[in-house]
């Protein structure tokens, strides 16, 4: 007799509905706790991650608080003269940790600034009839020289005055440029340099006699046909710092006065002056302060979301808590030779009942803190053993890439695998289950439809005898 393969077609018994709801009571209880696992290991991953992503933010901020220079740095400001708004800033000021604080007075007397080269066109010949004429008939070099600088500019055959003017033109780092001016009756020639100071004038020479009226310096010896009158002379900046003058070959400053760079942007109107204050950057400290407590709450914060409720992802994990009591106690920590300040309670932060840090205490405020001794708020978080080094310790050992934090996510991500692996193996097994159901119920679908054969034969048999009657 052929196998049956559809289970319960020979029997006539709904054996495929037993077979599934055999397997499904089987499968079902495995796959629930499957998913429920593989949920609780994610939450645990993203409760684990969020935890090691705010204390990443505040590590960040200690790596900039172990830092002196972070609360050592000086501020410039400037109160500009009344007119500024209609003629702009006299100066601008910037200043590094070097810096004295105090007050000054700056007035400038002189902008720096560069030669200017024209055609003399006292002598007509040195004029140009326009700027197509050409200038010479044979090729030459003119030679530029402001100061320390100098180069050379090929001059071709046949080259117009508007040939020379592009190819002075085409190199924008020589800090040379030429225009060309139509007076109506002439046509003039003006080279300006960038180089500033006095003593830099521009000086042009050349090889190519015919290039005389382009020079200041004729090929032959004497003057060139260019000429720089006294009002186009390079010059220095002349600045007065509480009336003592200072002279330099540009417009800014560097170290006239300790740890300030000083611009001058434009020359004073009737002796105005501009006053600067430099004093210690209390805004910049107080912001590092701020990230600090910010950091430090969001992490708290972190902590509680994802471990403080029962049905919390991480409530009453070990690390987790570890962290919370190590993060909490170091801000106890004591601080030698640190001044007036010892912890940072001494500096106007407290806790609240959240276990959060705020901005003041009883005794005083950050900002009275800053103002009895600024600078032994940077030693406390500065100086060896201070607040800087205690969270970095910490933090370094849950943070890093090989911390605990990092080992729980491997940790979590192991169970994660061999999760999945559990899974193919109970799917195996469920498949080996279906093919040990379909074998036996395959047997019982033959013996019952052989049975049910031989009964309709006999009964065939019978009917065909005499006076046989079926009720």
């Amino acid at each position: 007799m052929a196998t049956i393969t559809n289970a319960g077609v020979g029997s006539g018994l709904d054996l495929e509905a037993i077979i599934s709801a055999t397997l499904q009571a089987s499968n079902q209880p495995k796959l629930q706790k499957f998913a429920s696992r593989e949920s609780e290991l994610e939450v645990q991953l993203t409760g684990i991650g969020g935890i090691k992503s705010v204390m990443s933010k505040l590590q960040d901020v200690f790596e900039e608080l172990a830092s002196p220079e972070e609360f050592n740095q000086r501020v410039a400001s400037v109160r500009q003269p009344s007119n500024s708004a209609e003629l702009g800033d006299l100066v601008s000021v910037s200043s590094d940790k070097t810096a004295t604080t105090g007050a000054f007075e700056i007035n400038v007397l002189q902008l720096a600034k560069g030669s200017r080269a024209q055609t003399d066109a006292t002598n007509p010949a040195n004029a140009f009839n326009s700027a197509d004429e050409v200038v010479t008939t044979s090729a030459g070099i003119l030679t530029f020289t402001a100061g320390e600088n100098s180069f050379d500019i090929d001059i071709e055959a046949g080259s117009t005055l508007e040939d020379i003017r592009q190819a002075i033109n085409s190199d924008s780092s020589s800090g040379i440029s030429a225009n060309i001016i139509n007076t109506g009756t002439q046509t003039l020639l003006v080279i300006e340099a960038a180089e500033t100071g006095s003593g830099n004038d521009l000086v042009i020479t050349n090889n190519n006699a015919e290039l005389d009226r382009l020079s200041t310096v004729a090929n032959g010896g004497g003057a060139g046909g260019l000429e720089i009158g006294a009002e186009d002379q390079a010059q220095d900046a002349i600045i007065e710092v509480d009336g003592i003058q200072i002279s330099n070959t540009s417009n800014v400053f560097s170290n006239a006065v300790q740890g300030l760079t000083i611009t001058a942007e434009r020359q004073s109107e009737t002796n105005e002056t501009a006053n600067v204050n430099v004093a210690f950057d209390r805004e910049g400290v107080t912001e590092k302060i701020d990230e600090f407590i910010s950091a430090f709450n969001n992490t708290i914060d972190m902590i509680g979301q994802q471990s403080s409720a029962v049905s919390s992802p991480l409530f009453g994990d070990a690390t987790v808590r570890a962290i919370k009591d190590q993060l909490t106690n170091a801000l106890t920590t004591t601080v030698g030779n640190a001044g007036d300040f010892e912890t940072i309670f001494d500096i106007g932060l407290s806790l609240n009942e959240n276990g959060k840090l705020e901005k003041e205490n009883v005794v005083r405020s950050l900002s009275e803190a800053l103002d009895t001794n600024f600078s032994d708020i940077g030693k406390l978080f500065t100086n060896p053993g201070g607040i800087a080094d205690t969270f970095g310790s910490i933090l370094e050992n849950y943070v890093d890439s090989s911390g605990v934090l990092k080992q729980r996510q491997d940790i979590l991500n192991l169970q994660k695998d061999d999760l999945e692996d559990d899974r193919l193996d109970h799917q195996f097994r469920m498949e080996q289950l279906e093919s040990s159901l379909r074998k036996k119920y395959a047997s019982l679908d033959t013996l019952i439809a052989s049975m049910r054969s031989s009964g309709d034969y006999l009964m065939g048999q019978l009917s065909s005898l005499p006076g046989f009657t079926r009720e």
